[in-house]
This record gives structure tokens, C-alpha cells and sequence, in this order.
């Protein structure tokens, strides 16, 4: 199996902050549509691709489309724009830090001031966050962005040694990549049952897209798809979730939300598929749109698997390839027709 490279580096390339979801979803659209049965796109941005759609065995495969990021609050006399977050950011790593806006008018480019003292606040968060656009004053700024528009860092896609790569928002691109993925070949093999690939929004924020695309599609099982932080880099212990490692598997989670029949059903698949699998733990909710998923309905079992990624909600996260093509060879394994439709009656 090799990368659908052109597709993920598309997705990489989006700006989606967590509500403004739209570019990705025309992608993720505009790609899939001609490999399923149906694509649905709902008030919310969630896009869902599915097949099978009259089976009453209904398999949802889950992934979040939106990034964490920023907003445009106000808009100062200077000239200067300041924002809100949306989603987890880690505020230290902005200052000095070029980014990119999406406005309607295209993409505007700019820097979030930085000077020595500024990295002297104790408490540093967006309220200190200055943008510079290079706008002359408040009107000037005013005709290049408006109040509302979204805000991401400017980085790229590279490849590193060993099969790694680096890129903003792997999270969670690569999952929503996987899911699109697993649905094509589940189609191509003949699966016999529902599958609906559902790349949600609004996960960095309020879960919302989830919990709306699940108790829509009212499905059978869930798996979902995220990414996890590995143990293999400074500031990581492993006491608290497990000794997860780049490049060793996808990861299984050993959580309240999750049903322990389908993580042995998963770890069945990966020995047929030769993937190697690893576990982590989680002492209450998962923090994923899995708990969103969970409480859905009259209650959904759920699996969820994930990615192993380092440096999480960082400028540049960095993942492998061999994860990547092995969750795709796994997750290929789990959709076999019979197989899969095994799996959703011993839950049901």
C-alpha cells in the first residue's frame, strides 16, 4: 500500500480552524465522491461519506477535520489585530511566529509581535497577542481582513530521516485521511454492511460535530480515529498513559468509554493484518470525539484507536509513514464485509 500522498498533502494544506471547517470539507468532498454510495454534509460543516446506506448494520468511522488556532477579535486604530483561541494552543509558541489568515478575499499573511519582555509574562495568552499584517492603520488593516477571520501558523510539510514527516495539524488530519481511505478500499473489497466515514468539526472546541453526525447516522459501532502523544520525547511520562513510540503500531485505548470486546476484536485483525498494536491508558474520558460518540443516542459502543504523534498542538507535530500505511493496512483488515458485520452483532 502506498500514500495517497497528493490527498493528504491537500488536507495538510487547508486552513480549518475549529468552525471554519469549509476548506477541508470541500476537499475531503471533492475527493471522495466518486468512491462511495452518498456523501452527506450537514448545517455544521460535518462531512459523511457512506456506503451501503440501506444496511441496517451501521459501522461509523470518526475523524476530526478542524485545527486548533486562532481568531480576529478586534481590529486596533494602529493597524494591529487581536485575537481570540479556538482549541488548546500552547500560547508560548506564537510570538515571533510568522501565520497565515484565511480571509475572503484569500490568503493574508503576518507576524505575532514578539519582544524580549513579552517572554517575561507570567500569565502569557492571547489578550497579550499582537498581530502586524504590515496595515498602515485600522481602515487600511480593515480592507485586507475582517472581524471573525481565522488564524493558523505558517508552516510547511517536510519530510525528516527515517520515514518521519512534519506538518501543522497532523491532528487531525491524519485520521480523517485514514477513515476516507479505509472507506475506498471497504467499498473496492465488496463490503456488504454500512459504513459511514464521518469527518467532524468543532473537536478542538465544543464536540459538537460529532455527537450531531452520530446521532444522525444512529449507528451500530463506532471507530474512532484520533491522534496520541508518544513517550519518545522530552516531557512525556509513561507512567501516565503508557509507553507509546513512533513508528511501533497504532494504539489501542484501554478507557472506561471503550467496549473491551472491540479492542479484542482489534487486536485480532492486526495479528491477521501482521500490524503491530500498543496500548495506552486512559483513567476517565478519552478527551476525543469518542466520548461525544459514547453518550450518543441510546449509547453507542465504541472503539477508539489512534496515531501516535509528537508534539501535539505545536507548530510542527511530526509523525511516520510506517504508522500511517500500517493503520491503513489495519483499519483495510477491520472492513472486510463478513468481518465487520461479525463484529457489530457481537455488540449489538
Amino acid at each position: 500500500m502506498t500514500m495517497n500522498n497528493n490527498f493528504l498533502n491537500n488536507l495538510l494544506n487547508s486552513i480549518s480552524v475549529s468552525g471554519y471547517e469549509e476548506q477541508v470539507q470541500d476537499i475531503v468532498e471533492e475527493e471522495m465522491k466518486d468512491y462511495v454510495d452518498e456523501v452527506r454534509r450537514d448545517e455544521m460543516q460535518n462531512v459523511t461519506c457512506v456506503i451501503n446506506p440501506n444496511s441496517d448494520i451501521r459501522i461509523m468511522l470518526s475523524a476530526h477535520a478542524d485545527e486548533i488556532g486562532l481568531m480576529i477579535s478586534n481590529i486596533r486604530e494602529d493597524g494591529r489585530l487581536q485575537v481570540i483561541d479556538r482549541g488548546g494552543i500552547v500560547p508560548s509558541t506564537y510570538p515571533g511566529h510568522a501565520i497565515s489568515i484565511k480571509t475572503s478575499k484569500g490568503i493574508v499573511y503576518g507576524v505575532v509581535e514578539a519582544y524580549r519582555e513579552l517572554f517575561k509574562e507570567k500569565d502569557l495568552g492571547t489578550k497579550q497577542f499582537l498581530i502586524d499584517i504590515g496595515a498602515k492603520d485600522r481602515e487600511d488593516a480593515l480592507s485586507y481582513v475582517s472581524i471573525g477571520d481565522p488564524i493558523v501558523l505558517d508552516t510547511t510539510i517536510r519530510k525528516l530521516a527515517n520515514d518521519k514527516f512534519t506538518a501543522r495539524a497532523l491532528d487531525d488530519r491524519l485520521g480523517v485521511y485514514i477513515i476516507m481511505e479505509a472507506i475506498k478500499r471497504a467499498k473496492k473489497q465488496g463490503c456488504t454492511v454500512g459504513v459511514y466515514a464521518a469527518s467532524t468539526t468543532g473537536e478542538e472546541t465544543t464536540k459538537t460535530g460529532a455527537y450531531w453526525t452520530s446521532t444522525r447516522i444512529n449507528p451500530s459501532m463506532a471507530i474512532v480515529v484520533d491522534v496520541t502523544y508518544t513517550s519518545d520525547c522530552s516531557g512525556m511520562d509513561p507512567a501516565e498513559m503508557g509507553t507509546v513510540l513512533l513508528g511501533g503500531g497504532p494504539v489501542l485505548c484501554n478507557s472506561p468509554i471503550v467496549v473491551k470486546a472491540l479492542n479484542t476484536k482489534m487486536e485480532e485483525c492486526a495479528k491477521t493484518a501482521g500490524i503491530q498494536i500498543q496500548r495506552e491508558a486512559a483513567s476517565r474520558l478519552s478527551y476525543t470525539d469518542g466520548d461525544k460518540i459514547h453518550f450518543s443516542n441510546q449509547g453507542v459502543p465504541t472503539v477508539l484507536v489512534s496515531i501516535p504523534l509528537r508534539y501535539m498542538h505545536m507548530p510542527a507535530e511530526v509523525a511516520d509513514e510506517k504508522d500511517v500505511e500500517g493503520f491503513d493496512e489495519f483499519i483495510k483488515q477491520y472492513q472486510k464485509g463478513l468481518a465487520l458485520e461479525r463484529v457489530a452483532i457481537d455488540v449489538m
